[in-house]
């Protein structure tokens, strides 16, 4: 009965906190899906480091070697768009040594973008990662070759390829294949409708990479492609190793931070609407003691006994 009256004296209140909540919840979402794929993704790439570095040599090699013979095989065969289920069995097997499709990883420096790369373009790869187009070279480089790798921009889960119309001729960035970095640099940027391929084929004696978007923002009527040229690594061949990978701070923080605040408020809230409880049901006590009818236990005069009476409000 006491807890029901509470509750009809703070409703109000009660209401605005749960829409507070809600609308804190609505605003933070999109900060803490992309700080939690970012952890995710993070963690894809140091699983992904760790194994190449326990990697042998031969194994190593035949990978990386099969890699580029497949390369070779697109540059004199020309690119099919479309793959019978035997290519696209053996275009699955490329890479993989890990079955779980991660081919390596991308950076922008430019945007803060370092973001693992799976094979194919499903849905479920591009909601968290980017996504290698299937018919196209594998990234690993090669005379005549033409990787095209592909990401969503615009989720409010994640970045992604969010800022990738930041970029301009002359920037680059890098693929981390195995332990070998693939540097290009932008020379192209064009914005193409969906079904314009013409600036994703091969071009004899280069080595191509494009990165490929959706445009306008929010809107994904066309495409954004971002291509760059291989180049000479900033510093040269050095390899990539798993210490080298750490998942930053920030990432983390949000998810430890957030449920700790929302915990405290709420505590702070209740304690101090429980301060005010006992003045309340003092009060409603003094009201039920002058109530009529009310038993009350008394001192008898002659001696230690008590005797019930009853009182009349007066």
């Amino acid at each position: 009965m006491i807890v029901l009256r509470w509750l009809k004296k703070h409703i109000v209140t009660l209401i605005l906190l749960a829409v507070l909540l809600v609308g804190l919840g609505f605003l933070s979402y999109p900060t803490l899906a992309d700080y939690w794929n970012s952890f995710h993704q993070s963690r894809a790439i140091m699983a992904y480091s760790e194994s190449v570095a326990n990697m042998d040599r031969e194994e190593y090699d035949r990978i990386l070697s099969s890699a580029k013979a497949y390369n070779e095989a697109i540059t004199q065969n020309g690119l099919h768009w479309t793959l019978t289920d035997d290519e696209l069995a053996a275009y699955t097997r490329e890479l993989n040594f890990n079955d779980d499709g991660n081919m390596g990883f991308i950076t922008i420096e430019k945007i803060n973008v370092m973001l693992p790369i799976y094979h194919g373009t499903s849905e479920a790869v591009l909601q968290t990662s980017i996504g290698h187009i299937e018919s196209t070279s594998l990234p690993v480089g090669g005379e005549g070759s033409h990787c095209v790798l592909s990401g969503h921009r615009g989720l409010p889960s994640a970045r992604l390829f969010t800022d990738l119309d930041k970029l301009v001729e002359g920037d680059t960035f890098t693929l981390n294949i195995l332990s070998e970095t693939f540097t290009y640099q932008v020379d192209q940027i064009r914005v193409v409708e969906p079904s314009d391929l013409s600036n994703l084929q091969l071009v004899p004696g280069k080595d191509y990479c494009t990165l490929v978007t959706c445009t306008p923002y929010g809107i994904n009527t066309h495409r954004l492609l971002v291509r760059g040229h291989r180049v000479e690594n900033k510093q040269g061949d050095a390899q990539v190793v798993a210490d080298a990978m750490q998942i930053e701070t920030i990432y983390v923080v949000p998810f430890v931070g957030v449920p700790i605040l929302t915990v405290l408020l709420l505590f702070v809230l209740i304690t101090t609407r429980r301060r005010k409880v006992p003045a309340e049901l003092r009060e409603m006590e003094e009201l039920e003691l002058d109530a009529p009818g009310l038993e009350e236990f008394v001192q008898d005069e002659s001696g230690g006994k008590q005797r019930r009476k009853r009182t009349k409000k007066r």
